[in-house]
């Protein structure tokens, strides 16, 4: 199975101390070059840093469809990751890829990719039981990492994994 990722996934994941979930649902993830810079390149570090840099479970790819890419990044106004992970995943044929921005998902969705966002990947690690319950690491990914979820879509998910 081949799986793509943006930064927010790991970055998320690792700041709620939950980025183990990405080996054990997916064995191995795929990153372009600019989610790696996105994930090293910063000072202060952001989550996630010194984890991607040693990771078995992690190979970094270089997208060779810099058209895509540039389209990506101004037509559809796109951020370098995001723009490089779609790329990818369009390139690889991936299964799968983890993407949160709203409208980097509408384009994905556009170009017919599978995807799946953070709060998916912890719907899935609870159908697995990897975790016990998403309703503490949704509130931790609130209050640690600014994550933006309505209200509404906070009691579906709950609802989805009973615990609503």
């Amino acid at each position: 199975m081949i799986v793509i990722s943006d930064t927010s996934a790991i970055t998320n994941l690792a700041a709620i101390q939950h980025l183990q979930l990405l080996p054990q649902l997916y064995t191995q993830i795929t990153i372009p070059e600019a989610v790696f810079c996105e994930l090293t390149d910063f000072d202060p570090l952001v989550p996630g840093t010194s984890e991607v840099q040693t990771a078995s479970w992690l190979e970094v790819r270089q997208v060779t469809n810099r058209e895509i890419v540039k389209r990506l990044r101004d037509e559809v106004r796109l951020d370098a990751g995001e723009s490089e992970a779609i790329a990818l995943a369009l390139e690889l044929s991936a299964d799968l890829l983890l993407i949160d921005e709203r409208r980097g998902r509408a384009e994905a969705n556009r170009l017919g990719l599978r995807i799946t966002g953070l709060l998916g990947i912890l719907i899935e690690a609870k159908h697995q039981n990897l975790i016990v319950a998403v309703k503490p690491l949704m509130d931790a990914l609130i209050t640690t990492s600014e994550f933006r979820v309505s209200p509404a879509l906070y009691n579906q998910i709950l609802d989805m994994v009973n615990e609503g």
